[in-house]
């Protein structure tokens, strides 16, 4: 979430403000100081501290048309990473989320949320909606909607409508603020919000941590900010070492993180360790059961491949959909890594080539219009109920509704000699594996020290080749198999431990005679390229409950159903569909132990080898189910 690759400038609003005590800010480009001119020569900026129900106020830098010969919309971006440069005379390099804002004309507001770099206050990560409030009592909703009730009053120009857009934690302040919304909030945009801190975004998916991603960004982010500064030390961890893979395997037990590392500097790094199940903690912090008669329209975006955060526009889509069925409410899906639509041209991520501009397409064709038609009544409001870009045929497709109306679940089985069909076994068997917490098996075949984000389009003949993961594969597919929506995992299976990750990944194969892409600096063969498509891990002591974990009785077997999140992609023909089974997945996931046992305070002695066992058969069938259209 939080950390999108290279701590985006767009979303995270970096510039002097965002240097680490001590640092000086480099000397600008030339291109950067002619983009800066340009904001300048037709944009004039106001600052100001305003002033929430509670009495904390609110650092906002306003950036106001100096055209007056008509009234501009408000497009409001509410953030924890700095809405630097600071002072009336230094200006941003670009407002707005793409060019095409600045160049239409809009009043654009960013915010520091309260608790970070200028305002007052204190910040709580993911700060829990309260759905019913005293007269001062103060969540994002209520921020944001004092926030617009001072803009409407404050600043001139405008034409009494407001937008709020924002990626990854400006996502959330986003989905947040569109709950009990000022009248005046015309239209929202939850960009890879955060919805769920437990089940499906940034840290944790379906209760696994993700030790790389939480590590890093926590060792900088989390640090604590005395007052209000204009600069702030939110460094991450220096690993002294590239080999991410041996760094999280030498740190050992969770616990040492904090012995070894962090040594108590990150408060909320300690708080995530005391709570190893979806307690009242991590309830709280779920956006989902409070998005309720929704009034603005929404346009909920996300990446396929947003290694933090795809489960949060997903998750923001489904309940205001479910909660709100008379919203404008849309969803928008594309081949992206995190924030990817915001930059760049979008043809490609890692070793995958989508055919075109998606992200230049979505600035101008589906997020530009959106706005201009909420907040200026401009052009047409003709965007389908769900956009979302198809790959493998490398196409958009327009849908009614998500997942198609007209898809149907099909289920395939996981056979014998490592086959993938659409009918279970026959016969009893199953197939088995020696997990060793020693030797996990690694997300990506070249690890680093951060989460790679390209992970969520590697090639996994790495995995495919060790003894601790399982394959099945289709044959060769003789046409197009088109899978959309969400695919779900049912595992029949048992373990010598009392404890085990269910690592289930979605892979297309492609053929021995793909060509190579060009150009191809890397030297990168794509023929037998196995993409991954989705991969997802389950820890199975919460297949019950996330709040009550259960062990497992040692060769027992024992069902662990989950959902994975949703995908739209063609495996044509001449590739084969595999799906591959593992039990850890490092140093993305933190290791289990393969005992039941609170994970966040294991010791080495809780660490052991383990051999587990994936059933089939007419009694015991393990499938996935995915959507055919």
């Amino acid at each position: 979430m939080a950390c999108m690759r290279g701590w985006l400038v767009l979303a995270l609003g970096l510039g002097a403000g965002g240097l680490a005590m001590g640092q000086v800010a480099p000397a600008p480009t030339d291109a950067a100081k002619a983009a800066t001119d340009s904001v300048k020569a037709s944009y004039t900026k106001y600052e100001y501290q305003i002033p929430m129900r509670d009495g904390v106020k609110l650092f906002t830098a306003v950036y106001v048309p100096k055209d007056e010969s008509q009234a501009y919309p408000i497009l409001l971006n509410r953030t924890p990473y700095s809405v630097s440069p600071y002072g009336v005379d230094n200006y941003r390099e670009k407002l707005g989320p793409s060019d095409l804002f600045q160049k239409s004309g809009y009043i654009f507001v960013y915010q520091d949320v309260r608790g970070r770099w200028m305002s007052e206050g204190t910040f709580l990560n993911v700060r829990p909606h309260l759905p019913n409030k005293g007269p001062k009592d103060f969540d994002e909703s209520t921020d944001t909607f004092d926030t617009i009730e001072f803009l409407l009053k404050t600043v001139k120009g405008h034409n009494g409508r407001v937008g709020q857009s924002g990626i990854s934690y400006p996502g959330f302040n986003t989905a947040a603020g569109m709950i009990d919304a000022h009248p005046a909030l015309k239209a929202c945009s939850p960009q890879a919000p955060v919805i769920d801190w437990f089940t499906g975004d940034d840290f944790h998916h379906n209760g696994c941590f993700f030790l790389a991603h939480a590590f890093n960004f926590m060792s900088g982010f989390g640090k604590e900010r005395p007052q209000p500064t204009r600069t702030f030390g939110r460094v991450s961890h220096d690993h002294q070492t590239p080999d991410g893979y041996q760094f999280f395997l030498d740190m050992g037990p969770l616990v040492n993180a904090d012995k070894k590392y962090l040594k108590g500097t990150i408060s909320f790094w300690n708080e995530m360790m005391k709570h190893g199940t979806y307690d009242e903690f991590w309830q709280a912090m779920n956006l989902a059961p409070h998005l309720k008669n929704i009034k603005p329209a929404v346009l909920n975006v996300g990446g396929f491949f947003d290694a933090e955060n795809l489960y949060g526009p997903l998750a923001c889509y489904r309940s205001a959909e479910r909660q709100s069925p008379g919203a404008s409410n849309r969803l928008v899906m594309g081949p992206w890594d995190h924030g990817g639509w915001s930059r760049g041209t979008g043809e490609g991520l890692g070793n995958a080539r989508f055919g075109s501009k998606t992200s230049e397409y979505y600035r101008e064709k589906i997020e530009f219009p959106f706005f201009e038609f909420h907040l200026k009544g401009k052009g047409k409001d003709d965007l389908p109920e769900a956009m979302v870009f198809e790959t493998g045929t490398n196409v958009w497709r327009r849908y009614d509704a998500w997942p198609p109306a007209d898809s149907r679940e099909q289920k395939l089985f996981l056979l014998e000699k490592g086959a993938l069909g659409m009918q279970p076994a026959e016969a009893a068997g199953s197939d088995s594996y020696i997990s060793d917490p020693a030797k996990p098996v690694p997300h990506i075949e070249k690890t680093t020290t951060k989460m790679d984000y390209d992970y969520m389009t590697a090639d996994q003949r790495h995995a495919a080749r060790r003894p601790d993961v399982l394959v099945y594969q289709t044959p060769v597919l003789t046409q197009d198999l088109t899978l959309v929506g969400p695919v779900t995992v049912d595992l029949q299976v048992s373990t010598t431990g009392t404890d085990a990750d269910w690592v289930v990944k979605l892979v297309d194969v492609f053929p021995a005679d793909y060509p190579d892409y060009e150009p191809n600096p890397a030297g990168v063969k794509m023929g037998g390229y196995q993409m991954l498509i989705r991969g997802e891990p389950f820890r199975g002591k919460f297949r019950n409950s996330f709040s009550k974990p259960e062990p497992f009785e040692p060769g027992k077997v024992t069902r662990v159903r989950f959902t994975m999140p949703d995908v739209n992609h063609t495996f044509r023909p001449g590739h084969r569909l595999m799906v591959q089974v593992q039990s850890s997945w490092f140093p993305l996931v933190d290791r289990n132990p393969q005992k039941f046992c609170d994970i966040y305070s294991a010791t080495e002695e809780d660490f052991s080898r383990q051999t587990h066992q994936v059933h089939r058969g007419p009694e015991t069938p393990s499938f996935i189910t995915v959507r055919v259209k």
